[in-house]
């Protein structure tokens, strides 16, 4: 059963905020897939789930590698994070083999709608609503759950 919440990220810093709490909850096995348009928030975002798994190096997009991962300094999970903006097609995806690391990694993927639902029942889908006022930040935040974990975990 998919159940949806709605939050708002009225700056970058409460993006980050939210990213952390997401980052908190994450395990081995999750897929947050980011949706929205250019300069949504979906980075800034990542960032936060970085953080909020422990993850201690620089996170930027991976736009023109398409795939990162950063690992745990400790025993956590490492994260993946994919941009697959570039990518034609679910197959190209299926290249870069996220289903090895699945089972130790977060794996979030920026542009990944309709490209990487299969790859767990763990999954966020994350759509960030962008104003189209230009000085403002407030961003709409739809998170849909797909696993009990995650229900319990944003309610």
């Amino acid at each position: 059963m998919t159940r949806v919440h709605r939050f708002t990220a009225p700056t970058s810093e409460a993006m980050g905020a939210l990213g952390d709490a997401l980052g908190m909850g994450s395990s081995g096995g999750d897929v947050l897939v980011l949706i929205g348009d250019l300069g949504a928030g979906k980075t800034t975002l990542a960032q936060g789930i970085a953080r909020g798994l422990g993850i201690t190096e620089a996170v930027t997009s991976p736009t023109f590698v398409i795939a990162r991962t950063h690992r745990h300094p400790g025993s956590g999970p490492d994260l993946v994070h994919v941009d697959a903006y570039r990518l034609g097609s679910a197959l190209e995806l299926d290249d870069l083999d996220l289903e090895s690391d699945l089972d130790s990694s977060v794996v979030v993927v920026e542009w990944g709608e309709g490209l990487v639902e299969h790859l767990s029942d763990a999954r966020l889908d994350i759509r960030i609503v962008r104003s189209d006022i230009e000085t403002d930040e407030t961003r709409p935040v739809e998170i849909a759950t797909h696993s009990e974990p995650w229900h319990a975990h944003l309610a």
